[in-house]
């Protein structure tokens, strides 16, 4: 009876510690940044835009766990409501390019000849182009905002994903399936669409989960440089900017925090990521 009872009990433990313990932390770390995005309007304590100029640099407290920044906002309730856009940003740009840079993989695979190879060379020479770069230029031509650094690194990372997915691609073309079904009469588009992506969904899924990381870091370089969100909006790469002179002044807390929520959610993303492509 005592062993049959143990072993359900131990099931979970052993099932975590066959992910490894730093991807379990990593994914429980994920899910965390997840669901305070998600719910932030209803758990940040206070506005993270209500201005309080007499309550400048206030320190640590019950009322103020993060303190203050130089205007008087509440910098925990910043840190959340940040969590929002420092998330989805990164989230549309690997949809889009994830998206696209199938959609032209697929096809490039599928149809082959003079198409894949001009898809081939157009793919090199935008890799061959720096994605923060384009970024920063498609911003400095529309504006600053959320829409124009998203579109634009949603563009530079196309040929990052799509050249793994057209390898992926044309090896599943040359399986021997594909051919019996062609044999069968099924059309292109029926096999592509019923079979070749369901097969490289997979695969999809790890390489979305790595780009997330960087596209995160670039996003908060764009916002970092003034070319993102504007003030007074929460968001982590521009409170790293805003908080920059208040270091000398001697309250680093509003970089610091917003530097460390970066940090740790774009390890704890990668190692997920990691793992899963290891497996």
């Amino acid at each position: 009876m005592t062993l049959a009872l143990a072993t359900p009990l131990r099931l979970p433990a052993r099932r975590l510690a066959s992910f490894g313990w730093a991807t379990t932390i990593a994914g429980v770390i994920c899910l965390l940044v997840a669901l305070t995005a998600l719910l932030a309007p209803w758990i940040a304590p206070h506005d993270p835009t209500a201005v309080d100029p007499l309550n400048a640099y206030a320190p640590f407290s019950a009322a103020h766990p993060l303190g203050t920044d130089d205007l008087g906002r509440d910098l925990l309730s910043r840190l959340i409501a940040g969590s929002r856009t420092s998330l989805a940003g990164p989230l549309v740009v690997i949809v889009l390019s994830g998206a696209t840079g199938t959609a032209i993989a697929v096809a490039a695979a599928w149809i082959g000849g003079w198409f894949d190879a001009a898809v081939s060379r157009v793919l090199d020479i935008l890799f061959a182009f720096p994605g923060l770069v384009l970024a920063i230029t498609v911003t400095a031509v529309f504006g600053a905002g959320f829409l124009a650094p998203v579109v634009a690194l949603s563009l530079a990372y196309v040929p990052i994903i799509a050249r793994v997915m057209r390898a992926a691609a044309l090896r599943e073309r040359s399986l021997p399936y594909v051919e019996a079904l062609r044999v069968q009469g099924f059309s292109g588009w029926h096999i592509c669409r019923r079979h070749l992506l369901p097969n490289l969904a997979p695969l999809l899924v790890v390489q979305a989960a790595i780009s997330f990381g960087y596209a995160m870091i670039d996003l908060a370089s764009i916002s970092f440089l003034g070319l993102g969100l504007q003030p007074p909006a929460a968001d982590w790469g521009l409170m790293i900017a805003n908080g920059q002179p208040s270091i000398l002044a001697g309250f680093p807390q509003q970089s610091i925090a917003a530097a460390v929520a970066v940090v740790i959610t774009v390890v704890a993303f990668t190692v997920v990521a990691e793992r899963m492509a290891s497996r």
